[in-house]
């Protein structure tokens, strides 16, 4: 009898404090690569259309999720995270080009596209596809960091003016008037193109 309640008690017994602190610094790591993975394109492409270029965006990137992640404590609905990490992009972008003055436009089609697949476009698709971002590129040139910004988030990220507001760190008014000011400049670059 004496054997079975041994062997009982080695089945029953809890891990070492050690394993468990393993295991839970793993698990927050895989929720933290998955939360990077989920949401990395779409803030590159949010940084990328307030900065301009390619290899400031990337840094810009990391810079954001180094952020965010040393912050994680501060979010307390998961289901809001996505406009946190907006907010935290565009701060970030937005900070940047204070900092560094004029913007430095490159092409996007430098960077591999991870998303789509190569070889399902069709040449005149690319082509197409390559004249009609470098046209939203030159437009958005002609745009202050603000108005860019306010512009990619309304009318590219589809976010409601209350959330634009929130993100910019400004009041309603302001985004409305920074879109107004951006969707008037980009019409009137898109009026002097052949």
């Amino acid at each position: 009898m004496r054997i079975v309640v041994q062997n009982l008690d080695r089945g029953m017994s809890q891990p070492s404090p050690a394993k468990s602190a393993d295991r839970a610094r793993v698990e927050t790591r895989a929720r933290q690569d998955q939360f990077i993975e989920q949401h990395l394109r779409r803030i590159f492409l949010i940084i990328y259309r307030i900065v301009g270029n390619v290899p400031d965006s990337q840094d810009l990137t990391q810079e954001t999720f180094i952020k965010a992640l040393q912050r994680q404590d501060q979010l307390k609905e998961a289901d809001k995270a996505a406009h946190w990490l907006s907010r935290i992009a565009t701060n970030t972008a937005i900070d940047f080009v204070r900092r560094n003055g004029r913007v430095a436009f490159t092409p996007l089609d430098d960077v591999a596209d991870p998303i789509s697949a190569p070889g399902l476009d069709s040449p005149e698709a690319l082509m197409l596809r390559a004249e009609q971002q470098s046209h939203l590129e030159r437009g958005l040139q002609r745009l202050t960091p603000r108005e860019r910004a306010a512009l990619v988030l309304r009318d590219i990220e589809d976010m409601p003016a209350e959330e634009v507001a929130e993100v910019m760190n400004c009041g309603k008014a302001t985004v409305r008037s920074h879109i107004a000011n951006a969707r008037v400049k980009f019409r009137r670059f898109l009026e002097r193109q052949p």
